[in-house]
C-alpha cells in the first residue's frame, strides 16, 4: 500500500499518497472536518493511491499541523482551498468533503465548478435551511463560546470524541487536540463557526446539481449531528448520485469504518470513470 507522506505548501500542512506508476486519472482533493485535521483521511489516501490516485488531504489553517497563520471564516477557509489547489497544481479534482469541510469545500466547489470532475459528500449539509447542533449554538455564542473551548483539555476531547466514534486512538486525540493548544487556534473555531450563517447558502441553491458530475453521498447512518435525512436529501437533489449508508457508523464514519467507506469509494470511482 502506498506511503501517506506529510508534506508543507508554505504555511499549510497536507498529507499526500501518490501512486507508484502515475496514470491519467483525476486526482482526488479531501477537506477534513471539525475539530479534525488531514489525518481523518489517514484510512482512505493509500487505497486512492493504490488505486492509481494521487491524493492529497490539507490541513485547514489552525488545524492539525498548520498554525492559525489566517482569520478562520468560513469564506477565508474557501479562499485557502483555491490556493492550495493552485499551488499544487491542480487542474480538475475529485472533491471529497466531511463535516465543516463539507460547507467550505462544496462552496469552494461552486466557486470554481470548472475544476470540478466529482463529488465524495459526508456527514455534512449545505442547506440555506439548516440548523446548527446544541455544539454548534454554544460555540457561535459570544462568551458562551469561549467558555466552552477555555474549559476543554486533552482529556474532555478525548472522552467527548471516544463517545460519538471509534478508531480515535491516542495518536489521533493528539493530532485533533493541536487545534486547541493556542489562543489563535481557539479564536479561529469561534470564526469559523460564527461566520457560518446559513442564509449564505441562498445563492448557491441548485448550484451542486448544476455542477452536473459523478456524486457519492456516503454517510453514517447512525449520525446525530448531521442526520440521515441529510444524506437522503442530497440524494434528491443531486441527479444521477449514488447514496451508500455504512450502517453502525456515526457522524465520524471514517474514523468509525475506514475499510468499507475506502472500498466504496474506489469502487465509486471506477464506475463512474472519472
Amino acid at each position: 500500500m502506498a506511503a501517506v507522506e506529510l508534506k508543507r505548501e508554505g504555511e499549510l500542512a497536507y498529507r499526500e499518497a501518490r501512486p507508484e506508476s502515475p496514470r491519467e486519472t483525476t486526482p482526488v482533493l479531501l477537506v477534513h472536518g471539525y475539530p479534525e485535521s488531514s489525518l481523518m483521511w489517514r484510512g482512505l489516501l493509500p487505497p486512492l493511491a493504490a488505486a492509481g490516485r494521487r491524493a492529497v488531504a490539507p490541513d485547514l489553517p489552525g488545524y492539525g499541523n498548520s498554525p492559525p497563520f489566517r482569520s478562520g471564516t468560513w469564506e477565508h477557509h474557501v479562499e485557502v482551498v483555491e490556493e492550495f489547489r493552485q499551488a499544487l497544481g491542480l487542474d480538475r479534482v475529485v472533491l471529497g468533503v466531511h463535516d465543516w469541510g463539507g460547507l467550505i469545500g462544496m462552496r469552494w466547489a461552486c466557486d470554481y465548478p470548472d475544476a470540478v470532475a466529482g463529488l465524495m459528500i459526508s456527514n455534512t449539509g449545505f442547506f440555506p435551511d439548516g440548523k446548527w447542533s446544541a455544539m454548534g449554538k454554544t460555540l457561535r455564542t459570544p462568551g458562551d463560546g469561549e467558555a466552552a473551548l477555555e474549559g476543554i483539555d486533552r482529556d474532555g476531547l478525548a472522552a467527548m470524541l471516544r463517545a460519538t466514534g471509534e478508531g480515535f486512538d491516542d495518536d489521533a486525540i493528539d493530532e485533533y487536540w493541536k487545534a486547541f493548544t493556542t489562543t489563535e487556534g481557539r479564536r479561529g473555531q469561534l470564526e469559523l463557526y460564527r461566520s457560518g450563517d446559513f442564509e449564505k447558502l441562498v445563492p448557491y441553491e441548485g448550484r451542486l446539481a448544476a455542477l452536473g458530475v459523478p456524486t457519492l453521498i456516503i454517510w453514517g447512518e447512525n449520525d446525530a449531528f448531521a442526520p440521515v435525512a441529510g444524506a437522503h436529501r442530497f440524494h434528491k437533489e443531486i441527479p444521477g448520485s449514488k447514496l451508500v449508508l455504512i450502517e453502525g457508523a456515526g457522524h465520524f464514519v471514517y474514523e468509525d469504518d475506514p475499510e468499507r467507506t475506502a472500498r466504496e469509494i474506489v469502487d465509486f470511482l471506477a464506475e463512474s470513470g472519472v
